[in-house]
């Protein structure tokens, strides 16, 4: 029989990604979703709110993935662990660490099982990176991490509120790369976070990392395409660069073969793996980091956005 699925927010990266990977894995069957716009289209049974979807869909319905904002994903996904339901949370999985530890408790006293999709760490040369630099000593580290937030979030003025990351929810997709693929955890000694006037997050994000040369550049300005990229070097002299958001592998300058596979089914295959095993998941480093660059940082303005 397969996982009965659910879908909390349809939104553009649930229609484009959660949707086709879904229907693309025999494992899952989706039965339902949960969305205030009347206009989505899904031809699905569809519930204004997640808590009447959890209480008047019960007993036909096994497991939820999470597309909202992360400033309300913690109630969501309180409710659904409490209903029973595995839980699919896509990333960033919640607006505090505090939040995230909460649910791992819920989690851990009903056996389900939960999961925080990271989906940049299901990139095709994500794991051949890690299995490069394991057990190196990573000398030199620099994640630049530019694009346009007007191509990709148009008009959406929740990331700019408290609790929507600004540039940190792109960014966050490569602080959850290279903690995947560093031997060693990343510490954050110095911040510059650049607010809009207008703004309560932040456009722009230059973080430095505990080492000699370990760094990361954010920006949500930039107009010449997206510039995806992670390089880091070993005290050996061994360079390691993913490219493309970690579809491309360079190992000293030379491309490597990795093959190609889809991030969001990656993700859904392994969240499959974790309700057979009666398993969780839960990776809360990329978002530690960010919260200990607010923490650290130094906040500066610039001129309003619009």
């Amino acid at each position: 029989m397969p996982i009965r699925i659910a879908i909390v927010g349809y939104g553009k990266i649930a229609k484009d990604q959660h949707v086709p990977s879904i229907i693309a894995d025999p494992r899952f069957e989706l039965v339902a979703i949960s969305t205030r716009s009347r206009d989505h289209g899904s031809g699905l049974p569809c519930y204004p709110e997640p808590e009447k979807l959890f209480t008047e869909f019960g007993g036909r319905l096994d497991a939820v993935a999470i597309c909202t904002p992360p400033v309300v994903r913690h109630a969501i996904a309180r409710d659904a662990l409490r209903a029973g339901l595995h839980v699919l949370l896509e990333k960033p999985p919640a607006a505090t660490l505090g939040e995230i530890e909460h649910l791992c408790g819920i989690a851990r006293e009903t056996g389900r099982t939960l999961y925080t999709g990271w989906h940049s760490q299901h990139a095709s040369g994500v794991a051949r990176a890690a299995e490069a630099l394991a057990g190196a000593k990573v000398a030199k580290l620099h994640i630049s991490w530019l694009e346009d937030v007007r191509k990709w979030h148009p008009g959406q003025e929740w990331i700019w509120a408290p609790g929507g990351f600004g540039v940190f929810d792109p960014g966050v997709n490569a602080l959850s790369i290279a903690t995947r693929i560093l031997p060693e955890p990343l510490f954050v000694r110095e911040a510059s976070l650049l607010f809009p006037e207008n703004k309560q997050a932040p456009i722009a994000a230059t973080l430095t990392f505990a080492g000699d040369d370990m760094r990361a550049e954010m920006d949500w300005r930039f107009t010449e395409g997206e510039q995806w990229t992670i390089r880091a070097e070993t005290d050996a002299g061994r360079t390691v660069e993913l490219r493309d958001g970690g579809a491309r592998l360079f190992i000293d300058g030379i491309q490597q073969e990795v093959g190609e596979h889809g991030e969001y089914p990656s993700i859904y295959n392994r969240f499959a793996e974790l309700i057979e095993s009666g398993a969780s998941e839960v990776d809360r480093e990329p978002l530690r980091i960010v919260a200990d660059a607010f923490m650290v940082g130094r906040r500066e303005l610039t001129e309003p956005f619009a």
